[in-house]
């Protein structure tokens, strides 16, 4: 599977998909804590727009936090760029070779299609996500990988209703394919998505 192709087109859909955004879209919280849906975008593109010394300098700055580094970073960006700037930067980067520091490309795109279910899902838009790109990142989804990105899935069983796929052992946790993504990759999502005795542990409050 040609995965540049599908990091490339996973791009140029959100990009399209944020230049029909309205200004309260833009400004409406997403689902990565203390986030808008501008802060989203704008870190989508950092990887793209920043060399490795700038990186490294920032992340002395913020003495070696790296959720620090990004959080500052993405509110910095997301209050000097336009949202026009915000999607042009993520659809002329289509093609950018950018990895995050492990998982290679499989991991770029789970970058791009997690963060852009934080933005649609949050906003309540029925998005969804090509089937071949989601399943490249179901395959990839381990105990390991949910640790590090805060989902706890002890004693849970991922079950996807419209996909081949289950993962863990445990109490049922059902949803679509896109939704047990995020849930793996340490989201808790709107009321009303998931099913199983596990909901209330992944779904959000009020």
């Amino acid at each position: 599977m040609d995965l540049t192709s599908l990091i490339a087109a996973e791009r140029r859909d959100i990009a399209d998909l944020l230049d029909g955004l309205t200004a309260p879209q833009w400004d409406a919280p997403s689902l990565c804590a203390g986030w808008r849906v501008r802060e989203v975008a704008a870190h989508m593109s950092m990887g793209f727009r920043y060399s490795f010394p700038q990186v490294a300098a920032r992340l002395v700055r913020a003495r070696g936090n790296l959720h620090r580094m990004t959080d500052r970073l993405a509110r910095e960006d997301a209050a000097t760029a336009s949202t026009e700037q915000l999607a042009a930067w993520l659809r002329d980067n289509a093609l950018h070779p950018w990895t995050p520091p492990v998982g290679g490309l499989a991991s770029a795109l789970g970058h791009d299609v997690v963060h852009g279910l934080d933005i649609t899902v949050a906003l309540g838009l029925d998005r969804r996500v090509p089937a071949d790109r989601v399943r490249v990142l179901l395959d990839h989804v381990t105990y390991r990988s949910a640790k590090f990105f805060g989902a706890d899935l002890t004693g849970v069983q991922l079950r996807a209703d419209d996909a081949d796929w289950v993962f863990g052992t445990g109490t049922p946790l059902a949803g679509s394919a896109q939704d047990l993504l995020l849930v793996a990759f340490g989201r808790k999502l709107p009321a009303g998505r998931l099913r199983g005795a596990a909901t209330a542990r992944h779904t959000m409050a009020g």
